[in-house]
């Protein structure tokens, strides 16, 4: 026979399927690049210079994140003995864990600035549109509406606090705005939940 026990491991053949190597080094080099902008932004001038980093870093890794949860046998998927909700969320919540750690090391500053607290804020509300888009419009789409949404909040967003950052620009919001964190752990809490519980949209392209 061909292979070894290695190639032949279920999480192994699991992770490939899903492209996890690959999007692991895709997070990683998200922070790199935030870290790099944040730099050149020159942040210890004034917190509101890292409003860029924190609002499109976890944008682009909430869109890894969300391409990486296409199931390329979601038939098999179904009809396997296991249940698959356990290994989906175990997968979303490590993906979650490596960006959130790599994001908030990536950024400085406290609760009160454009930090580390509001880059992982941003991070679950963009993970939460990433993985509803998935789960209704598939995988490989998902990062459509995350990009969409937070590049216009950017933006369109920073005036006077009120109702808007409930609804709206939440992403450009001092990491200590309840309202934004709110806002941001019900899109993750719901997008995961409906992930988890469906799997990715079945794409037309895989037959």
């Amino acid at each position: 026979m061909s292979g070894t026990p290695h190639d032949l491991d279920p999480r192994a053949l699991y992770a490939r399927s899903h492209g996890l190597p690959l999007t692991a080094y895709t997070l990683a080099g998200t922070a790199v690049l935030a870290a790099w902008a944040a730099h050149a932004l020159h942040a210890y001038l004034g917190p509101g210079r890292l409003v860029p980093v924190v609002a499109l870093a976890p944008m682009l890794a909430a869109a890894a994140i969300g391409t990486a949860l296409h199931e390329h046998s979601a038939e098999l998927n179904r009809t396997a003995v296991r249940l698959w909700w356990p290994r989906r969320l175990a997968v979303l919540l490590a993906l979650t864990a490596l960006a959130a750690g790599s994001l908030a090391l990536a950024v400085p500053g406290g609760a009160q600035e454009f930090g580390a607290p509001a880059v992982v804020r941003n991070l679950l509300g963009a993970e939460g549109i990433a993985t509803a888009s998935a789960a209704v419009i598939g995988a490989r789409l998902s990062w459509l509406p995350v990009i969409a949404f937070l590049s216009s909040a950017y933006l369109a967003g920073g005036g006077p606090a009120g109702r808007a950052v409930l609804v709206w620009d939440w992403p450009v919001r001092p990491g200590a705005q309840p309202g934004a964190w709110v806002t941001a752990s019900l899109l993750f809490l719901g997008g995961a939940t409906l992930y988890t519980a469906r799997g990715a949209r079945r794409d037309d392209s895989d037959g």
